[in-house]
């Protein structure tokens, strides 16, 4: 799978990045490889993770481990991205859901602070579905 190219400088035509999370950050902050993952068996995490559709980091927020808040950040990478196996492989050709990862930090830019999260019951059966594939041993191609 070829990285996707950025350009390093933005422009006003640049594209839009977002990360969801429950991390605490701040501007300027990067987010980096080797924290724990969100997902899986919760390694180390080799890639992160983030997508071009805001309804993807909202799942991102929704679905990440821990007690905090959930966060959407405005997001640069700081290298090549490439498109992530477990959606555009296993659940969605083509990726529609604009989901990229990185071994390179991403720069956080901003914060989107108003968003709309998913009803409270799909987040749930969301949640039992991947505690499911945990249960069954179906990992992430992302723990490879």
């Amino acid at each position: 799978m070829e990285p996707i190219k950025i350009n390093s400088s933005p422009s006003p035509f640049a594209q839009t990045y977002f990360h969801g999370t429950k991390a605490d950050l701040k501007i300027g902050d990067f987010i980096e490889v080797g924290k724990n993952s969100n997902f899986g068996q919760r390694k180390n995490a080799k890639y992160i993770f983030l997508t071009a559709t805001l309804d993807a980091a909202i799942w991102g927020a929704e679905l990440a481990i821990g007690d905090g808040k959930e966060r959407i950040y405005l997001v640069e990478p700081t290298g090549p991205i490439e498109d992530d196996p477990d959606l555009t492989d296993r659940k969605f050709p083509g990726n529609p859901t604009k989901s990229y990862r990185s071994e390179n930090p991403f720069k956080i830019v901003g914060e989107i602070t108003i968003w709309q999260g998913h009803p409270l019951e799909q987040v749930k059966a969301m949640k039992d579905g991947l505690a499911k594939l945990n249960e069954q041993g179906i990992n992430s191609l992302n723990e490879k």
